[in-house]
């Protein structure tokens, strides 16, 4: 027997400064807050740096005349690899 995780739509709006509409969103997004953990999956962990370790390194660099860049990947979990078959459901 596997868990099925459910899907769901999430609409959303964005208005401009005057109240007007911008344009229009959405979103498909699992439920997986049905999940178990030691049942449905084994661990889940998301690594994030302490507020210390940057200001320590930010000083190290500007110390040092380093340019530092900074950038954001949002999608970085799309390319993992799967340790097991997840299974999902079409929203309604």
């Amino acid at each position: 027997e596997v868990m099925v995780i459910t899907l769901k739509w999430i609409y959303k709006v964005k208005l401009d400064e005057l109240g007007g509409i911008l344009k229009n969103k959405a979103r498909l997004v699992a439920r997986g807050y049905r999940q178990e953990e030691g049942i449905d999956y084994e661990e889940s962990f998301a690594l994030v740096a302490r507020l210390e370790a940057i200001r320590i390194f930010l000083a190290f660099a500007a110390q040092m005349n380093v340019v530092v860049y900074q950038m954001d990947v949002k999608t970085a979990f799309l390319n993992g690899n799967l340790r097991e078959e997840v299974y999902v459901s079409q929203p309604d």
